[in-house]
């Protein structure tokens, strides 16, 4: 990661951490590499909060001063941004979002023309140009670029996800919880076209309310509201709409872990998931591990973040994988994480086998598991301490086939996140505080946030 990027983009508070000088940068930077040769073509979409406008307004400013050509999409998805960048080949795509984080903060996400996350050496080169004096030369003429209406492109993108669909969801009743973000019109014209009873919540924006408890990071909304109004099921999406969580019909949540073993299932079942593994991040519960095991599908794991899911995937050919937070990737249909594609594959399952969402997710067991975010003088000399690596080894060993430990660092905080799954609540807490007294006995322990 560098020093403006990380694993989802550049992100934090706007006009603080994230300003529209540093938007105006990228754009300029973009605008001249990708036109060094031939007319640009770059294409934006964004959420619903209040500075994803004025972030916008910057990178087209950068974009044409450059003399390329901006294409808005207006308020999207992320996926959509992917699928049209490379649908409708452009040399480049950018979503302004903070994805699940509140208002205030806002994001600039990348992607290549293949609509995968960008090149590391490239955005090595926008940073570089971000904290430098270069002068960039500026179009003139009739070299200056123009920004373009392209709302058509997102209407594409919601036809190719309905064409996605098996099957009539006629007959179900479907709770979806907009998050006021990207999905907010967009996700019940899907499921609406698809036959579904469409019942929303959040999905009135005001430009401060994205994320604001609903969506799936507050997911008791949506479980309350399916209970209350006797729904099927219901899916709960973020701020740009990259991750789906869902309610079964009784109310109970399935995760991204729920999510990858009830695919891979029904994807073994019905031949199309082949020789391909399952990708995941070593976050994933272990009981998702030990259903994949009894099923016979094999996976893999990665370093957290739905980034190194897709790169794994796409280096080996896999077509399923993603993060127990809901960032699901199917690869026969996308390159990103895609919360409504998601909901499409999971309606998939259960109109195909004609079984509640309830019945599909039951094989999988979660374990307990908890997680401890620990302050440390260094994230580095605190995991290759002794004292810290003796006591992880120890509870390794005690944990044996019935629990784990990852002990890993924070890409953003100078935290290091202690998470150990067990056979019981309290066997984890037991064994996380285990591993905490190791670091305050190193003397490298700040406090347990």
């Amino acid at each position: 990661m560098g020093k403006y990027f990380g694993t989802d983009g550049f992100r934090g508070e706007a006009n603080m951490e994230l300003t529209v000088d540093h938007a105006f940068k990228i754009g300029r930077y973009l605008g001249w590499y990708y036109g060094q040769d031939h007319k640009a073509k770059v294409v934006i979409g964004k959420d619903t909060r209040r500075s994803s406008y004025m972030l916008e307004n910057a990178l087209c400013a950068g974009l044409t001063a450059s003399g390329a050509d901006a294409y808005l999409l207006h308020v999207t998805s992320t996926p959509s941004v992917s699928y049209i960048t490379r649908a409708d080949d452009f040399d480049c795509g950018i979503m302004i979002s903070a994805s699940h984080n509140p208002y205030y903060d806002n994001g600039i996400k990348l992607v290549n023309s293949n609509g995968e996350k960008m090149e590391e050496n490239l955005l090595l080169g926008i940073e570089a140009y971000i904290d430098s004096d270069a002068a960039l030369p500026y179009a003139k003429r009739s070299n200056i670029g123009c920004t373009v209406d392209y709302a058509a492109g997102r209407n594409r993108y919601i036809g190719y996800l309905i064409s996605l669909a098996t099957r009539s969801y006629k007959g179900y009743r479907i709770g979806l919880d907009c998050a006021n973000g990207s999905t907010w019109q967009m996700a019940k014209s899907v499921f609406d076209a698809l036959g579904a009873d469409t019942y929303v919540i959040a999905n009135h924006p005001d430009g401060l309310n994205i994320n604001v408890d609903c969506g799936s990071t507050h997911i008791d909304k949506l479980q309350q509201y399916v209970l209350e109004n006797k729904l099927d099921l219901g899916f709960a999406f973020d701020g740009d709409a990259d991750r789906c969580l869902a309610v079964d019909d009784q109310g109970k949540i399935v995760n991204g872990d729920h999510i990858m073993y009830l695919s891979a299932k029904y994807m073994n079942e019905s031949g199309r998931l082949g020789k391909s593994k399952v990708v995941t991040t070593i976050m994933s519960n272990m009981g998702l591990y030990k259903a994949l095991d009894e099923l016979g599908i094999g996976y893999e794991k990665t370093d957290v973040g739905d980034k190194y899911v897709a790169e794994n995937m796409r280096r080996n050919g896999h077509i399923l994988g993603g993060e127990q937070s809901g960032h699901i990737i199917f690869g026969r249909h996308a390159n990103t994480g895609d919360g409504i594609l998601t909901a499409i594959k999971i309606m998939e399952a259960v109109t195909e086998s004609k079984q509640p969402l309830s019945v599909l997710a039951s094989g999988m067991k979660v374990y307990p598991q908890v997680l401890k975010n620990v302050v440390v003088t260094d994230k580095d000399l605190t995991l290759q301490d002794p004292l810290v690596r003796e006591s992880l080894e120890k509870v390794e060993k005690e944990l044996g086939d019935n629990g784990r430990v990852v002990l890993r660092k924070s890409g953003t905080e100078p935290l290091l996140r202690v998470m150990v799954e067990a056979t019981s609540e309290k066997l984890c807490e037991d064994k996380a505080d285990e591993i905490i007294d190791a670091m305050r006995q190193a003397g490298r322990l700040i406090k347990v946030k």
